[in-house]
């Protein structure tokens, strides 16, 4: 009969989730964060949310519950577990329940929940042992809904993108972030989240969803975004000035405004198995 899988040890396998300064740098402005940061597309959260039925949706790494906000409005009971408690802090503000711990050792403590999803944070945790703290959450045929937005201006603003950050800050990843499709960096998160799902265990082959939608961003709305970006949020204060100044020359040479082309990528399996009550050692108890 199929069982859950043992808990695991988080481990140091990605460098994402190994760099807990930048993990942990969003919440040094969480409200700008919470105002500025995208939203995710009505038809994911309807394509999770199915069953004609209000859901329990655990959201993993929830911020200032964007994710959470959008589940909540679709009839469903949301938990937020997120690692910064300044992000918390803000979620609550919103009505939201929200516990702070890193997902890899929060404690369950007994609950179980039909679907458990995390928008554009999974790779800050161990793809393997998130997974099976994942398992362990959800109920029988309970759904894990891992999610990310790429997004990809124009090919001329994001010439005029990167040229500012090659002058101002060229050995950094805000360059890369306008060279390379952002796609294909969100595809490799995808892949590396399938496999972890797939060496846990208790999960169906992972499905892959996208959805393509566009965003039109004036300058204002931008340069308030930018800062929360991995990519800036660690910048020193002159260089990030210098960074919003350039990329707001170039927004307003473009005439104050621009369409991001997104598209959500998402990594989606269902809980096998008949018991949802964990069988193997948890590191989130002494």
């Amino acid at each position: 009969m199929p069982t859950l899988p043992p808990e695991r040890a988080p481990r140091p396998v990605s460098p994402a989730h190994e760099n807990r300064r930048v993990a942990e740098s969003f919440g040094a402005d969480a409200a700008r964060y919470d105002r500025a940061r995208p939203r995710y597309p009505q038809a994911l959260v309807d394509r999770i949310a199915t069953g004609g039925r209000a859901l329990d949706v655990l959201d993993v790494g929830c911020g200032t519950g964007i994710v959470a906000r959008q589940f909540a409005a679709a009839g469903c009971r949301v938990l937020g577990v997120d690692v910064d408690a300044r992000m918390a802090e803000v979620a609550r503000g919103h009505g939201l329940d929200v516990e702070v711990a890193p997902f890899e050792t929060w404690d369950p403590a007994g609950r179980t929940f039909d679907a458990v999803v995390s928008g554009q944070t999974w790779h800050w945790v161990d793809p393997v042992a998130g997974a099976a703290k994942a398992a362990r959450a959800l109920r029988p045929g309970g759904r894990l809904a891992l999610f990310w937005n790429a997004g990809l201006p124009e090919p001329a603003m994001a010439g005029a993108f990167a040229d500012v950050c090659r002058r101002v800050v060229p050995d950094s990843l805000a360059v890369r972030q306008w060279t390379v499709p952002a796609v294909d960096g969100y595809a490799a998160l995808c892949a590396k989240a399938a496999d972890g799902i797939g060496e846990a265990g208790g999960f169906t082959a992972p499905a892959r969803w996208r959805f393509d939608w566009e965003h039109s961003y004036t300058r204002e709305e931008w340069l308030d975004q930018l800062p929360t970006q991995g990519a800036f949020t660690r910048l020193p204060p002159a260089e990030l000035a210098e960074v919003l100044a350039g990329i707001g020359a170039a927004v307003d040479a473009a005439g104050g405004s621009f369409t991001m082309r997104y598209a959500t990528l998402a990594v989606v399996a269902e809980r096998t198995g008949a018991s949802a009550t964990p069988t193997g050692p948890d590191p989130g108890r002494p």
